[in-house]
């Protein structure tokens, strides 16, 4: 990446890579985007260090990867001006609300986002760690059997979960007043821009297999999610103030390590890049 200015290097052994030599808070060149996003093709999880960016930076930034918009259901606070930046915030009385289960984003939707961007603006240094999979080799690695059992499948993702949790929880989660019904997608999906299958299930969003009962449904899914987050195939991320995290959602899974309570601040804003309906 010299003719840029950045350097790249690897985190983990199946996604990661950190970019250095970049300041987000200014406009980047066509050298830089390019960059950007061959290494974003590559390790499916960016980490930019010591970055200090506006909302609008941040949504300038998410947009060129897609249309930066809302959260669909309205589950958390936005910022005054920049309603697409969501505001996930844990301070003393209100506790951040829990995020500690695998999912790609808002996969109950029928175009659910391409890439999540998460800027730590306030950080508690050794808490609220970030685990990331790599679907594509979870998919690489299974039979060739289950492959093709896979490829012909689809499943049912639901919001369901999310309305519970924001209901049951106070947090800074905003109740979610209706559910939309389920959307389907493909339990192996092609990503639009490398050509490379992934798997596309969740243990949160997603409920069945069409076709199949929930209860008939569970053991595949669960077998499914256990080979997918395996240690070697997971990067956990240990935030630093001004950390800068994006990453690809039709490609990985993320878990947020929930270890601290209302006394330990922590400030993230949160923008996502829509993408198109899984295929």
């Amino acid at each position: 990446m010299t003719d840029s200015g950045m350097e790249a290097h690897r985190l983990a052994g199946t996604l990661g890579g950190e970019l250095s030599g970049i300041d987000l808070s200014v406009e980047q060149n066509e050298e830089q985007i390019a960059a950007i996003r061959a290494a974003f093709r590559d390790y499916l999880v960016l980490v930019f260090r010591g970055q200090d960016m506006t909302p609008a930076r941040q949504v300038a930034f998410t947009r060129l990867f897609g249309p930066v918009e809302p959260h669909p259901l309205a589950s958390r606070k936005g910022i005054e001006g920049h309603p697409e930046v969501l505001v996930f915030e844990n301070k003393r009385g209100t506790a951040g609300a829990r995020n500690d289960f695998w999912h790609s984003d808002i996969s109950f939707s029928a175009t659910p986002p391409a890439a999540s961007v998460l800027h730590g603006r306030t950080i508690t240094p050794g808490y609220g760690d970030t685990m990331f999979c790599n679907m594509y080799q979870a998919y690489d690695e299974l039979s060739s059997g289950m492959r093709k059992l896979l490829d012909g499948l689809t499943a049912m993702h639901t919001s369901a979960p999310l309305a519970e949790r924001n209901r049951s929880n106070v947090s800074d989660g905003l109740p979610i007043a209706d559910v939309p019904p389920p959307v389907e997608h493909p339990v192996v999906r092609t990503h639009p821009e490398t050509g490379r299958r992934a798997l596309y299930v969740n243990p949160y969003f997603t409920s069945h297999f069409k076709g199949m009962t929930v209860e008939e449904s569970r053991p595949l899914l669960e077998h499914l999610h256990q080979r997918a987050t395996r240690p070697e195939n997971v990067y956990r991320h240990h935030w630093r103030q001004g950390d800068l995290l994006m990453w690809d959602n039709r490609c990985a899974m993320h878990y947020a390590v929930y270890d601290y309570d209302d006394t330990k601040p922590r400030l993230m804003h949160r923008t996502t890049a829509g993408g198109d309906a899984p295929r």
